[in-house]
């Protein structure tokens, strides 16, 4: 992979050195004690022992979407197949992982967990373009993390690919058959194939834009919306029968608000992540707001 090379401009122009060393334990301490701040992820549990292995990290992202951290200390390491693995392991132990959650973090925060399409985060000083290859024809949530350190003071994370995944299908094991009063969400893919066509092809519209924006945005469909991601959330939407539900990772104070179009959300629950939401009714609202999405992009 092409190497990046970061200039100090104190006392003129010097280039630092980056280190592309082993892996250390220590750096996988600093990356747990501040996973939220570098990849939008609540840590969970150092070195998760099951009946086959170690899980190196495990965390919940902002979509409540289980993530597994697996680090690449030597080159011989294949983290990629052992990351799946694990990831297979999970699927099929989803009530082991609830219960961390729930000694974590509660049990209100448990029962949002997402299953749609949990992520492998695998994180090594580099890939080889083979690595890169195999991870899209396994059309996983995988992501390809490599990293460099500058000194002792720097850092850098460069995320290598944008994974080409298919969602899990989804069942609410929580529901009450036998309760009449309890109302079924619908799914996002059930929303969107029960929306008008004019609402089917508006989306279309909306993603492909987002997705125009950077080889480095992904589209991920969870159970009840879809998440436009870089490394965290740009946007996050929702479709009704009368309109798309946008929210976007914005500072509700930098934006021009407008009452029932563009509404400040801090404080108020929602699915998915971002405190500017926008209605979006037409392709003209539309237009209105792509100045906004393409800020979020790149302000995330």
């Amino acid at each position: 992979m092409p190497d990046i090379k970061l200039f100090s401009l104190l006392d003129g122009v010097k280039e630092l050195a980056s280190t592309a060393v082993t892996l250390e334990k220590e750096l996988q301490t600093v990356i747990e004690k501040n996973m939220l701040t570098f990849f939008g992820v609540t840590f969970l549990k150092s070195e998760y022992s099951i009946s086959s292995g170690r899980i190196d990290s495990l965390g919940l992202d902002e979509n409540y979407s289980p993530v597994i951290f697996e680090y690449k200390r030597s080159t011989s390491e294949n983290v990629i197949n052992q990351g799946l693995y694990y990831l297979d392991w999970l699927l099929d132990h989803k009530g082991d992982f609830k219960l961390l959650v729930m000694e974590v973090l509660g049990e209100k925060e448990a029962d949002k967990i997402d299953w749609s399409i949990p992520c492998v985060i695998c994180i090594a000083n580099d890939f080889t373009k083979f690595d890169i290859h195999s991870v899209n024809q396994m059309q996983r949530n995988i992501k390809l993390i490599r990293y460099k350190k500058f000194g002792k003071d720097l850092i850098l994370f460069e995320q290598i690919n944008v994974p080409i995944a298919k969602p899990y299908k989804v069942t609410d094991d929580t529901t009450n058959d036998n309760n009449k009063n309890v109302v079924k969400q619908k799914t996002f893919i059930e929303s969107y194939q029960s929306a008008s066509k004019q609402y089917q092809d508006l989306y279309l519209t909306i993603k492909d834009y987002i997705l125009s924006l950077g080889d480095d945005v992904a589209e991920n469909q969870l159970k009840l919306y879809s998440a436009f991601k870089k490394i965290k959330n740009v946007a996050c939407c929702e479709i009704f029968k009368k309109h798309i539900l946008m929210h976007l990772t914005l500072d509700p104070d930098s934006v021009e608000l407008q009452e029932d179009f563009i509404v400040d959300m801090r404080n108020k629950g929602h699915w998915g992540t971002g405190n500017v939401r926008i209605f979006i009714r037409n392709i003209e609202d539309f237009e209105k707001v792509k100045h906004l999405i393409e800020r979020a992009y790149n302000e995330g």
